[in-house]
């Protein structure tokens, strides 16, 4: 249930909602978690436009995005933390319109410690998190049988 954070000047994307559902969906895709509404209202992204005069380097250049990832502790392995930063990337480039984008894109991985993932006013361990999303899928499957079963 990952979140995202994303900042770049005013006017980089055309259309900031999305590019948001776009990351949303790429990086559920890419955790490879069940499609179930625990996961699919509580993956968002979140576009912060800023001042082009709150964004600089070294040089003065203002034309750079960070794209901030949490995910819940040991969610990505090595493969997916390389599959998140290319699709999140090339997604915000293809949004701003502008080929030369990935070079001046930071996108930082992080991971909230065991414990640390508030949802619905609880502070969830990763345990607490496999469980609720396996009595939901069992919920789901329960339901669907109930309502594919001959009556």
């Amino acid at each position: 249930m990952p979140m995202i954070d994303v900042y770049a000047a005013e006017g980089t994307f055309a259309d900031p909602h999305a590019l948001a559902q776009g990351l949303a969906t790429e990086l559920m895709t890419i955790e490879q978690v069940p499609n179930i509404p625990m996961f699919r209202k509580n993956t968002a992204a979140f576009v912060h436009p800023l001042p082009a005069s709150a964004l600089a380097n070294v040089d003065g250049d203002r034309t750079y995005v960070h794209v901030q990832e949490l995910t819940n502790h040991g969610a990505l392995d090595r493969a997916k933390q390389i599959a998140v930063v290319s699709r999140l990337t090339a997604l915000v480039a293809e949004a701003a319109g502008d080929p030369s984008l990935p070079d001046r894109t930071w996108v930082l991985l992080t991971e909230a410690p065991d414990g640390g993932w508030g949802l619905a006013g609880h502070a969830n361990t990763n345990e607490e998190l496999i469980a609720a999303a396996r009595a939901q899928l069992a919920g789901l499957r329960s339901g669907a049988n109930s309502n594919t079963s001959p009556g």
